[in-house]
């Protein structure tokens, strides 16, 4: 069976983290001991509330007033925001959070970056207690894999135990995470199976094929009355 890492295998497990009344120098003081750029704000049960990113300290600092005055002058009139004013990492946090979960593949857990815009996720478990974080380094690990555990993979696993498809007719090269298919399938039908499995393998950067096909048609097998059925 297909085993991808998930989101279990690649987070830290060890977590900086600071609590809802964690004052503002604390909060700028822990991302600077840590040269980490946002961290996770949880409650006395470790419970994700939001995360502080250097972004919401920097959108709070230009919101005070200029020394030189220059503000008064450039700026319009306007209501301070609550988190302007904010003084704790409560008040600081962009919340709810967006996080991931253990048990995602990485392909969730880097969608969800993405469609958030963010750089990293608090990774939380059922009851939304903080048990990791990953970071787009952690998700782009999976593509330092060596080009034989894939090659391996694709063969062993895909071709020969998934699809029955032995190295004597369809040959697999991989360099640098390319995959390259060269020989002939049964059916052409299975030519996108192929792929599409072979794509899905941790660590693969791109598929291409030079696969011929026996024939157009379903292979005939037995149906369960005996009489001749197709495979789907």
């Amino acid at each position: 069976m297909l085993k991808h890492r998930t989101v279990r295998d690649l987070m830290t497990h060890s977590v900086v983290s600071v609590r809802a009344q964690t004052p503002f120098k604390a909060v700028v003081k822990t991302l600077a001991d840590n040269d980490i750029t946002a961290v996770p704000v949880v409650d006395a049960s470790d419970r994700t509330l939001g995360v502080v990113s250097e972004a919401d300290l920097l959108h709070r600092e230009s919101a005070q007033p200029d020394p030189a005055g220059l503000s008064a002058v450039l700026d319009a009139p306007g209501e301070v925001s609550v988190q302007s004013a904010a003084t704790t990492a409560e008040g600081l946090m962009t919340s709810p959070a967006v996080v991931a979960h253990p048990e995602w593949t990485v392909v969730q857990a880097a969608r969800v970056m993405d469609d958030g815009h963010v750089k990293r996720l608090p990774v939380v478990d059922d009851t939304g207690r903080l048990v990791g974080i990953v970071s787009r380094a952690d998700l782009l690990r999976v593509f330092l894999r060596r080009d034989h555990a894939i090659r391996e993979e694709i063969s062993g696993d895909i071709l020969d135990r998934t699809l029955g498809i032995g190295p004597d007719e369809v040959a697999v090269a991989v360099t640098d995470g390319r995959v390259a298919l060269r020989g002939t399938v049964e059916r052409r039908d299975l030519i996108p199976v192929v792929l599409r499995l072979c794509e899905g393998v941790d660590g693969v950067v791109e598929v291409t094929e030079s696969l011929g096909h026996r024939t157009d048609e379903p292979v005939a097998t037995a149906a369960p009355s005996g009489r001749p059925g197709v495979l789907p």
